[in-house]
């Protein structure tokens, strides 16, 4: 019998994309033969997973948390995708998710390969994702991963129905004195979607593109080419109002910008971060 090591493990899922689990259990039931286990996983079906990879996985959930560290806390949200709601809801994949995320904080992670690459019990997080399709009988994949750090670090995490779990996770990060209105302002990201913090974080191909059209815009509705810069200001300013939180109106009080809740405690936003499910980048 041929010594089942993990470079004979990895040649047989590369070579079959079957999952860790099942490899061992064929390599194991073939002795070690790669011939022989090649066939028992083909007999069982277990390739068949593969096929799941070319469906897509839209549903799922959002697992987050904060932690403390060395500058204070750091807030964590990783997206957990399957294709249906019904394998969404179930205990089974929110536990899995929860597994997920703590792996992705045990590694410090900062992106979604990190996560990927975390250790997972004695595998890695891609691989046990790999096993959860196998287990779910659907495509399953890690999403979307956010991280935020600050003095102060609030979470909210909305269910768009009772017995679903979050499908929108809200972080920001605030100094000490803006941890008072910090829970407002992460209502109000899960609510509003804003894009960027201040107008000076908005790239400048997108003021570019933003202005050129609201050029365009105003010229095609005739208005006097003397007065169209001014007119593509206030569109600009607009475009900022709906798209930087600092500049929104405040859903609970449209008499004040979001800005204007930390300016009343002195307080003020570090980052954020918004994460719904099945809005991240198309399979």
């Amino acid at each position: 019998m041929a010594a089942i090591t993990a470079a004979l493990i990895k040649q047989v899922r590369e070579e079959t994309g079957a999952g860790m689990m099942d490899v061992k259990k064929a390599l194991t039931e073939a002795e070690g033969d790669v011939a022989r286990a090649k066939e028992i996983i083909r007999a069982k079906g277990i390739q068949a997973a593969g096929k799941r990879e070319g469906r897509k996985a839209q549903e799922g959930t959002i697992a987050s948390k904060v932690v403390e560290s060395a500058n204070g806390q750091t807030g964590y949200a990783v997206e957990l995708n399957s294709e249906t709601d019904f394998v969404a809801k179930t205990p089974k994949f929110v536990e899995f998710a929860d597994s997920v995320l703590e792996d992705a904080v045990k590694a410090e992670a900062a992106s979604v390969d990190e996560v990927l690459a975390a250790v997972s019990g004695e595998a890695t997080v891609k691989e046990a994702v790999e096993e959860a399709a196998a287990l779910f009988g659907e495509h399953v994949k890690v999403g979307q991963f956010a991280k935020v750090e600050g003095p102060h670090v609030e979470i909210y995490a909305h269910k768009k129905s009772a017995e679903m779990p979050p499908s929108i996770v809200a972080m920001i990060a605030t100094d000490e004195a803006g941890a008072a209105v910090a829970h407002e302002a992460a209502l109000q990201i899960s609510a509003m979607g804003a894009q960027w913090l201040t107008r000076e974080d908005v790239p400048a191909d997108v003021v570019e593109s933003e202005r050129r059209v609201a050029t365009e815009k105003s010229l095609a509705e005739g208005k006097p080419e003397k007065i169209v810069p001014k007119i593509v200001e206030g569109r600009l300013n607009a475009f900022y109002k709906e798209n930087v939180l600092l500049e929104q109106s405040y859903v609970k009080d449209p008499s004040k910008t979001v800005g204007d809740l930390f300016k009343e405690v002195g307080g003020a936003a570090v980052a954020f971060a918004r994460v719904e499910v099945g809005k991240g980048e198309a399979e």
